[in-house]
């Protein structure tokens, strides 16, 4: 059974048994992104319904999103949105304390117990960017076209992007494509290890498909206990990360023999 939802107008949320999408339904701006936007995200992440087992990613039209609307940045804003230009001339602690609410549509996503899957087309840029990046996995069509564009404003990644830029594609890259706010297209993405594939724009649907239907054939607790697993795995220290695995394991093989004993 299908239900679908629209939790902000630019936001469309569609439930297929285990699987959740989440797309960006703004495709005559690009999908380009507002804070409220980042708050329903955020939501929709923070209530995950925990039968989900895998969550999809996605934009409507030809990109996965263009960024920032930059009607965030002129006099005055957008109507019903967050005055940036006002919250800048405030103090930087204060901004700083806004930023983290913008943060969380962002993080949550790391912390659900789903697969997180992102199908990325066309321009993903800064924020569009970073909300690839909170996807554990990404399947990329061939005219993809990543880019970190706040350094070039005389800004900085700031949507919880940093991190898995650095833990896929390390330091000196991550602060390449961040300082320069070059383009990087399919093949590169794929080659270092930013996507985990490349396919033609009208393959990406089935691909994703494939992908989603692949995760969901693997045991459910397995691939729960695997995604935080793998993910301390890039920051705790040898003895945490020991200890992380034979726990989950604990867990796993008592949960196999509790069903063979039936």
């Amino acid at each position: 059974m299908t239900d679908a939802t629209q939790p902000h107008p630019h936001l469309s949320v569609t439930r297929d048994g285990a699987v959740l999408t989440v797309s960006l339904d703004n495709a005559d701006r690009r999908n380009a992104q507002t804070p409220s936007l980042w708050a329903a995200l955020a939501d929709v992440a923070t209530g995950l319904d925990p039968a989900v087992r895998v969550v999809v990613l996605r934009g409507e039209g030809p990109s996965f999103s263009a960024g920032l609307d930059r009607g965030m940045l002129a006099p005055g804003g957008i109507p019903g949105e967050v005055d940036m230009i006002a919250m800048a001339a405030g103090s930087a602690e204060a901004a700083a304390e806004v930023i983290e609410d913008f943060q969380r549509g962002f993080s949550a996503w790391a912390a659900v117990p789903a697969v997180v899957v992102a199908a990325v087309q066309g321009h993903a840029i800064g924020a569009g960017f970073q909300l690839a990046l909170a996807a554990d996995l990404r399947v990329v069509a061939d005219d993809v076209q990543f880019a970190m564009r706040e350094t070039s404003l005389g800004l900085v990644p700031d949507l919880a992007g940093t991190t898995p830029l650095v833990s896929l594609v390390g330091v000196a890259r991550a602060l390449e494509i961040c300082a320069t706010g070059r383009f990087v297209g399919a093949s590169e993405a794929v080659a270092m290890g930013l996507a985990n594939v490349a396919v033609p724009l009208d393959a990406l649907a089935a691909t994703t498909a494939d992908l989603v239907a692949a995760l969901l054939a693997a045991p459910e607790a397995a691939l729960r206990e695997l995604k935080p697993l793998l993910r301390s795995a890039a920051s705790a220290d040898r003895e945490t990360q020991l200890r992380l695995e034979r726990e989950a394991q604990g867990r796993l093989l008592h949960g196999l023999a509790g069903l063979l004993s039936r």
